[in-house]
């Protein structure tokens, strides 16, 4: 299910470790946004980084912790990084390029991070 989010978001639920082995597999450019819906930090960087973000060609995954942790446990076992929320990554070729946490939560570095 894809939906736009103010045609500035092509926001694309993560609900299945065989959904992210193919965004992996086929070597897709996508930004991976880790949130728990009952964190007042993690509901503001997720509104922050909806309201920077301006890219509805670069699907964005969003993966709700709370119903889908071990989606989560694989991305940090494939990435070899700590799991985090929230938490942002790039992947682009099958490798992740850059992740941030918390505060450090940037649309704008993200973006960046997708061009580089």
């Amino acid at each position: 299910m894809e939906e736009a989010f103010g045609n500035k978001m092509n926001l694309i639920p993560l609900t299945s470790e065989s959904q992210l082995t193919d965004l992996i597999n086929d070597k897709l450019s996508v930004v991976l946004f880790k949130h728990s819906t009952r964190c007042s930090v993690s509901n503001m960087a997720w509104k922050m980084f909806q309201q920077e973000w301006n890219n509805a060609e670069t699907p964005v995954y969003y993966l709700d912790l709370l119903n889908y942790r071990s989606i989560s446990n694989a991305i940090a076992s494939q990435f070899q990084i700590e799991h985090q929320s929230p938490q942002v990554l790039v992947i682009k070729n099958g490798a992740c390029v850059y992740h941030a946490t918390h505060q450090a939560i940037d649309a704008a570095i993200v973006q960046a991070a997708l061009q580089n």
